[in-house]
This record gives C-alpha cells, sequence and structure tokens, in this order.
C-alpha cells in the first residue's frame, strides 16, 4: 500500500477535549465498514461527498428544485418538498441557491500536507500532551490517504491518536502502527449475534486487533460505548474487565453512554434512525455501570 495525498473529510474538530490527551485537533475522514444502529456520525457512512438536508427549516420556496440539474427536489401541490436520494450526485447546486440555507454538501477533498498544515497550527496547545487524532466512520477505509497523514503528522512531531474499529487485517494495522502513539479503540458488543444485528459485521477481528496492538507493545484506550437494551448487560461488562486484565496494552476504559446527539442527521440525510425508543441513561444509571466495570483508569498514551 502506498501513501494517498488526497481523501474526503467531512469535519475538522480543533480544541478537541474528547479525543484522547490534552487539546487536540480531530479529524474526520468518511467512510466507515460498519452500520452502528446509535452512529451519531451516520454522515460518515459512504465514501463520498453526499446531500444533507434540515427539512425542519424549509419553507418550500422551490428554489432547490430549480437549481437542481438531476431532480433531487421536487415540490407537491400540496406545498411538500420530497428528496429524491437516489438521484443525487451532490453537485452542490441547490445549496447554492437555498435562501434558507438547509442544504449542505457534507464531505470535502483535501491533501495531507492541508491537513497536517492545519493541525500544526494549533502546536501550542498540544504542550498539553495533546496532538492530532483521526477519526471517522473509520478512517483505515482511506488507508492510503490515512497512511500519508499519518507519516506526515510524524514529521511534524505531533502525537497521534488513531481512533479505530479494529475491523481490518493485521497486516494493514502493521502499515500504520510505527506513526501512532495511541490507539482508541472500539468495543462495542461482546456477544457474537449481537454484533452482527447492531453492528452489520461479524465480532471475530476486534479481539485480534487487540492482540496484535498488544503485541507490538501500543497504547490502548478501549472505548466501550453503552446502550440500554443492547449491551448494558453483566456478561458485556464482565467481557470488558476480562479484556482488561488479558492485554496490558490496555490502560484506560471509556465508558461512552448511549445519548442522542446526532439522532436528527440520519434523517437530514435520507436514513431511518431505528433506536427513537431507547432513552439516554441517567447519572445513577451511569454511575451503576462504572461500579460494574470496577476499575481505576491509568492513562498512560506515551509508547516507549
Amino acid at each position: 500500500m502506498e501513501p494517498a495525498e488526497t481523501g474526503i473529510v467531512f469535519n475538522i474538530q480543533r480544541f478537541s477535549l474528547h479525543d484522547g490527551p490534552g487539546i487536540r485537533t480531530t479529524i474526520f475522514l468518511k467512510g466507515c465498514n460498519v452500520r452502528c444502529v446509535w452512529c451519531h456520525n451516520p454522515e460518515s457512512f459512504v465514501k463520498e461527498p453526499q446531500l444533507s438536508v434540515n427539512m425542519n427549516k424549509c419553507i418550500s420556496c422551490g428554489a432547490c428544485a430549480r437549481a437542481c440539474p438531476f431532480q433531487v427536489h421536487t415540490i407537491t401541490e400540496e406545498g411538500e418538498h420530497q428528496i429524491h436520494w437516489e438521484n443525487c450526485r451532490a453537485c452542490g447546486e441547490c445549496a447554492l441557491f437555498c435562501p434558507c440555507g438547509i442544504l449542505s454538501i457534507i464531505g470535502k477533498e483535501y491533501t495531507s500536507e492541508e491537513l497536517i498544515r492545519i493541525a500544526a497550527r494549533d502546536a501550542a496547545y498540544y504542550k498539553s500532551g495533546g496532538g492530532v487524532t483521526f477519526s471517522g466512520g473509520e478512517p483505515t477505509c482511506q488507508p492510503g490517504f490515512l497512511l500519508s497523514l499519518l507519516m506526515r503528522a510524524k514529521d511534524e512531531r505531533l502525537h497521534v491518536c488513531l481512533d479505530t474499529n479494529g475491523l481490518y487485517a493485521p497486516s494493514l494495522l502493521a502499515k500504520f502502527d510505527p506513526y501512532v502513539d495511541a490507539y482508541l479503540l472500539d468495543y462495542k458488543i461482546s456477544d457474537a449475534g449481537s454484533h452482527r444485528k447492531y453492528v452489520g459485521v461479524p465480532f471475530g477481528q476486534i479481539e485480534r486487533t487487540l492482540r496484535t496492538i498488544d503485541d507490538m507493545g501500543g497504547i490502548i484506550c478501549l472505548r466501550c460505548p453503552i446502550i440500554p437494551g443492547i449491551n448494558d448487560t453483566d456478561a458485556h461488562f464482565d467481557s470488558i474487565r476480562r479484556l482488561r486484565a488479558l492485554y496490558p496494552a490496555i490502560k484506560e476504559i471509556e465508558l461512552m453512554p448511549y445519548h442522542w446527539a446526532g439522532v436528527s442527521k440520519w434523517e437530514n440525510i435520507g436514513l431511518r434512525y431505528m433506536l427513537n425508543d431507547t432513552q439516554a441513561p441517567d447519572s445513577g444509571t451511569i454511575e451503576d455501570w462504572n461500579r460494574k466495570l470496577g476499575l481505576q483508569n491509568e492513562t498512560i498514551f506515551k509508547r516507549g
């Protein structure tokens, strides 16, 4: 695999405090190899740029329908704005003419040089122990571009975190590892049947990735989304504790309680959200989950 100089990014978040240690710049690459039903970044599912429409603010003026060359938008006689998603080519013409600003194209092509230049602007803040985090989606879905970003980040002496689901071959991981200081590794569901149902892919690869990172001397923060009614089980918490005991590379467990942020994004890109009846846990429930894990964090994000 050779480095690729260009790729598609859907967000750049500067001064991030939640994607690794210290103050960071998080770069979100488009594309994902799973379909978690609770995902708060569904705009990352496909690699290509795509249309987003906030229908709650639409006034059905018809400007988008007149501007679109592909008949994506129609306004019915009753004034209903209908979107034919299958026709969209993400050309952006409709967004240019919308008077309400409810239309946008998600995803922009960047060079790796451009992105690392953006990240390096905040180098003074990274003295907090921060750096750059590559996230998604699943950033390894653009492997050549990710490799180029990792290499350039290391050339700039930036601390690098890779936020990943671990669902890929060890040979690919070996390409990235020399440039990664810490992994933010998702551990979603420990039951194989539920993993396929709610994540969309088989379960087995995740622990193999854990073992590979551990063998390479890597550093892992195990990120555990907890979704009521799906994986908030004693068996799942037992599995998390087992992994922590088995793999010394796991230096931190990050509990990620279910929340509603990002739900509207599904409708905005023409997708149906499946967990509308799921309630976000209250503080007492979250405290109970933490007690069940019974772990003391020992955050160590520096390899050496």
